[in-house]
């Protein structure tokens, strides 16, 4: 279950979510009610059918009955509708409303005890045999679903258990379990009869070793594994994980075998599965010459099965591709065992206010386990960041970050780069991608790489002024640290002979000064001094300011390295308003358009 948002329609609400301080949960609050929140919204129905369409875990701090009102409409499937929990602004009461086997109640517990009351369950089966049939935890799997309504019906009408197998989280329930029972629960890796009388859970012990050559088709190991499980006899419901060996990490055949059966994917290194070769069924002194192993399908299910675990299925062949089964002794713990495949999300805040973040970012900061970025952008996140290992670097060390971010993901783990702004705008993601083309690092290029984009300063800037970037426009940084002076004033010639509305970033520093001056001549050279000119500082933070002037006011006692400098082309315009602010726009030509629509209709 993904990190809750905290629903709040009051300051006090926010507060008492704030306390909390669940890991990762973010803070949604009521414009005009709450002050400060990670994202604020004006309309508490729309807000909250938005976040259940998306699959949010939502916790109201507010009346259950609104709660249900809002969301009534769009209850449709129990075992897909997120979990939602009511929360008394007093923190007296947490109530699961919906998704109760979905999270809410495990959610209701945990903030229960943090609040130290006692969650209001009212799931019958919890609350008359102390576990969740149609939940089972993890390590399990309950292979037939469609049978548990109407097993739970016998059960709370009277009937008993009969059990065959063992699982410890069952028999130690209050399940009525006897010898001569009616109903069966069954507990196997092996398939098995199902039925209404009879749930069958499948303990995850199970492990697939795979391999197959570079580019194979996903299908062919697919059906590879598939006929593998069936011709031994056993359940695709008690895999627990997909093992394969670590030059494999970003074959997208064995991620679309892990995807197929809704386990992870593990890989290891070579000299661990050469560790297992006196266990193989079917050593091979060609794979040892080709990868540094003796075997890959058998080697990779027996190290991830354990030392106890046991070869039952030897490898299987199809033209491309081999497969085989390891069985572990208890059920296994997939996340802890080899190394997962490592992913870097290049991820762009936009200028600063949560609401101008994406929630594409939004997931991606939430999936990560280690975030990397300058300290600032890092408290940016505020709630977002709980939970998480921080990497902190100061202003200037980009190469560092980066290096940093790629060798985390590297080692299996969910790293978020953070940027301001639009992280390939003047930003991370070329870095990324320039550090992957010099250093040519396979363990870098086996991760899985995106960038997530972000409002940019320069779009920032032009809503809060109005339209300036309506019609042509380009960005061009003036800072000649990372490209020389000579190539700078190109191509703000070339701006300015296009008619360009020019973007200006990294306008001046402490040091730098004279550069904003000559750009301000070059572009002075094709259009007027009445040009119009937007600088904008601090866009979506404290202190943000965003003033209009002309051309010929543009100096660099006005700008610093957090302004970006918006400057006009020939067809920008000024329009005054009452206070005396301004709104700009640069016209598209509509007008020319309309004017000759007019005239052909003539």
């Amino acid at each position: 279950m993904s990190a809750p948002v905290f629903l709040c329609l009051t300051e006090g609400g926010a507060g008492l979510a704030r306390r909390l301080a669940l890991p990762g949960a973010a803070v949604h609050g009521l414009k005009g009610r709450v002050g400060t929140a990670d994202v604020l919204f004006a309309s508490t129905g729309e807000h909250l059918r938005t976040l259940f369409a998306a699959g949010t875990p939502i916790v109201g701090v507010c009346a259950a009955g609104a709660l249900i009102r809002i969301l009534a409409p769009l209850l449709a499937d129990k075992h897909s509708e997120p979990p939602v929990l009511a929360l008394a602004e007093d923190g007296s009461a947490i109530v699961p409303l919906l998704g109760g086997h979905r999270g809410a109640n495990a959610l209701a517990h945990q903030i229960a005890k943090v609040l130290n009351i006692a969650p209001a369950i009212t799931t019958a089966g919890d609350l008359t045999f102390g576990v969740a049939l149609d939940d089972p935890p993890p390590g399990w799997r309950l292979a037939n679903p469609q049978d548990h309504k109407a097993f739970a019906a016998a059960l709370l009408s009277g009937a008993r258990v009969c059990m065959r197998g063992h699982a410890p989280w069952l028999e130690s329930s209050k399940l009525p379990f006897s010898a001569g029972g009616t109903l069966t629960i069954a507990v196997s890796e092996q398939n098995s009869e199902q039925g209404p009388n009879t749930l069958v859970y499948r303990p995850a012990i199970l492990c697939l070793g795979v391999g197959c050559e570079r580019g194979a088709e996903p299908q062919e190991l697919i059906a590879l594994a598939r006929e593998s499980l069936a011709d031994a006899g056993l359940a695709a419901e008690s895999v627990a994980l997909v093992a394969s060996l670590d030059l494999k990490t970003d074959e997208a055949a064995v991620h679309a075998l892990a995807d197929e059966l809704g386990v992870p994917a593990r890989f290891f290194a070579a000299a661990r599965l050469e560790e297992e070769t006196p266990r193989l069924a079917n050593p091979s002194d060609l794979v040892f010459r080709e990868v540094g192993c003796h075997g890959v399908a058998e080697g990779a299910a027996l190290a991830a099965a354990g030392p106890q675990g046991e070869l039952i299925a030897a490898k299987r062949k199809s033209a491309r591709a081999t497969c085989a089964i390891a069985r572990a002794p208890q059920p296994l713990d997939a996340q802890s065992i080899g190394q997962a495949r490592g992913s870097l999300a290049v991820v762009g805040l936009g200028p600063g206010d949560p609401q101008w973040r994406a929630p594409e970012a939004d997931a991606a900061l939430g999936a990560a386990q280690d975030l990397v970025g300058y300290t600032l952008y890092l408290d940016l996140l505020g709630p977002l960041a709980q939970g998480k290992t921080r990497h902190e670097f100061p202003l200037g060390a980009e190469e560092a970050r980066v290096r940093t971010a790629l060798d985390l993901a590297a080692q299996g783990r969910r790293v978020a780069l953070v940027c301001s702004g639009d992280p390939g705008i003047y930003a991370m993601a070329s870095l990324v991608f320039e550090l992957l083309e010099r250093e040519s690092r396979a363990d870098w290029r086996r991760t899985e790489i995106a960038v997530v984009p972000g409002i940019s300063a320069l779009q920032a800037a032009a809503a809060r002024a109005g339209a300036p970037l309506g019609h042509d426009f380009c960005a061009i940084s003036l800072s000649d640290l990372l490209t020389p002076w000579p190539a700078i004033e190109r191509r703000l010639k070339a701006a300015a002979e296009g008619d360009f509305v020019v973007a200006l970033y990294n306008p001046v520093s402490q040091r730098r000064t004279r550069q904003l001056a000559r750009a301000r001549e070059i572009l002075g050279a094709h259009r007027g001094a009445e040009t119009p000119v937007v600088i904008a500082r601090n866009l979506g933070r404290d202190g943000e300011r965003v003033e209009v002037l002309t051309l010929d006011d543009l100096e660099a006692g006005k700008v610093d390295m957090l302004s970006v400098v918006l400057i006009g082309s020939s067809e920008t315009r000024r329009i005054e308003k009452g206070d005396g602010s301004a709104w700009v726009y640069t016209p598209r030509g509509y007008a020319g358009k309309a004017a000759k629509s007019s005239e052909d209709a003539a």
